[in-house]
């Protein structure tokens, strides 16, 4: 990967990127969120949740239905194995929105072992950007429930039309 490509992808001015207010609006139909864990009050999408010097990762998670759209610098790691590791607990359902990284190894140590995974077809648009993200994004739907497991397919595209 040549360097160009390497900052468009790892690098912004800020780690930090705003949902897409319609992409959320149709995934809290689906799973009707609690928590957001990483959020500022101007950009919150959930009536409780953690700012950044509350520090998300070092508060529990336990009995909510989290929205999490994690810092996406070198730190995401982090916040990926935290999904999992809340999502554990029987009344704690984790739902991330994350670059498709499928090449790193918290992709296959943690994301390969989430409940459902959506990838997101297209290039969002995160906050007020002008441009779409320089890489593609998933959904990646952590929580125990084993039903939801053996009778769904793992793998959906998401449209955002």
């Amino acid at each position: 990967m040549n360097k160009k490509t390497q900052e468009a992808m790892f690098s912004s001015k800020s780690s930090e990127w705003e949902t897409p207010q319609k992409l959320y609006n149709m995934l809290n139909s689906m799973f009707n969120f609690t928590l957001d864990p990483c959020a500022s009050p101007e950009n919150s999408k959930c009536r409780k949740y953690f700012t950044k010097e509350e520090d998300g990762l070092n508060n529990t998670w336990k009995g909510h239905t989290v929205f999490m759209n994690p810092p996406y610098g070198r730190d995401i790691k982090k916040w990926i194995k935290k999904a999992y590791e809340e999502s554990r607990a029987y009344d704690t359902t984790v739902v991330c929105l994350i670059p498709a990284r499928t090449d790193t190894k918290y992709w296959h140590e943690y994301c390969m072992k989430a409940e459902k995974i959506y990838f997101v077809k297209g290039r969002l648009k995160f906050g007020d950007s002008a441009n779409s993200a320089p890489f593609p994004s998933a959904v990646v739907v952590f929580r125990r429930d084993r039903w939801f497991k053996i009778y769904n397919p793992k793998a959906l595209t998401l449209c955002q039309n």
